[in-house]
């Protein structure tokens, strides 16, 4: 009861803190209340020796906003093997990282990525996800910013192409070279033509194939592309059968979104040492 009470409280005042920091911030303010991460070791699943290879899902979201550069520089500062953006393409053909095609409520303002400039999108202000107040002046990162998070850290970037399109390829590539990240860096989407692309661009740039199910005709096509070519494959779709197949046919792979120490432990029991969560932490 308390917690409901607190969170009440909490949506009535929030907008009024808003409000007179800022006039242009609407009345309502919609947030998430930020989340307690759930250690695996402490709940012994893994091990030093033999750990899990925890990817933060569109950063560490639940302390900052989703695929904000806090939320990047949390997963940075915990520890997380990678930290998986989404990038869209803007008007003036810049790469920015953000989920959707368009801005919705997590923004004060909407409108398709596609249609706004750059500079137009720099406006644009977060309104929702956790310690939202916290992070007031945060703007959508360029797919620069965001990669200079992890220049110099252990965290791997991981970049989500999020059009079909295959202009503008050799910027994503480009920009990876310039901070000398193609040993670090990762770039998975669910188009295997565009895979293929960024392959020709620079054979040492680690992608990931996403997919629903890993089946055999899928395992192929990514082993087709190179050794350097892994899965990432959806946790619900996929089950114990399918992880044997993917395990005997010596294909690397992510299994994605793992969100319980429950379901963390029963994949580690099966083998499987890499996940993507919004939850979990090591």
């Amino acid at each position: 009861m308390m917690a409901f009470i607190n969170k009440i409280i909490t949506l009535i005042l929030v907008p009024i803190y808003f409000s007179v920091l800022s006039p242009t911030y609407p009345i309502i303010v919609l947030f998430n209340q930020p989340q307690q991460l759930i250690s695996l070791s402490e709940n012994g699943v893994g091990s030093a020796q033999d750990p899990v290879y925890l990817t933060a899902h569109r950063g560490v979201h639940a302390l900052a906003p989703e695929n904000s550069l806090p939320s990047f520089e949390e997963a940075v500062n915990n520890g997380y093997y990678s930290a998986e953006c989404d990038i869209q393409l803007t008007k003036d053909n810049k790469w920015v990282v953000i989920h959707n095609a368009e801005v919705d409520g997590r923004f004060c303002q909407y409108g398709k990525i596609k249609d706004l400039t750059l500079d137009e999108l720099k406006t644009f202000s977060y309104m929702w996800g956790a310690n939202v107040w916290k992070y007031k002046d945060s703007r959508i990162p360029t797919l620069e910013e965001y990669l200079d998070v992890f220049v110099g850290t252990s965290t791997r970037p991981q970049i989500e192409i999020g059009i079909p399109d295959f202009e503008y390829l050799d910027d994503i590539v480009e920009e990876i070279e310039e901070r000398e990240l193609v040993n670090q860096a990762i770039v998975l989407t669910y188009n295997l033509k565009q895979l293929k692309a960024i392959h020709e661009l620079n054979p040492d740039i680690e992608l990931w194939y996403l997919v629903d199910e890993m089946t055999p005709e899928i395992i192929a096509e990514a082993k087709a592309l190179g050794d350097n070519v892994w899965l990432s494959a959806s946790y619900d779709k996929n089950t114990e059968e399918n992880i044997r197949l993917a395990k005997s046919e010596n294909i690397n792979f992510s299994l994605f979104t793992v969100n319980t120490v429950e379901e963390a432990k029963a994949l580690y029991d099966m083998g499987v040492r890499y996940i993507e969560t919004d939850t979990l932490c090591n």
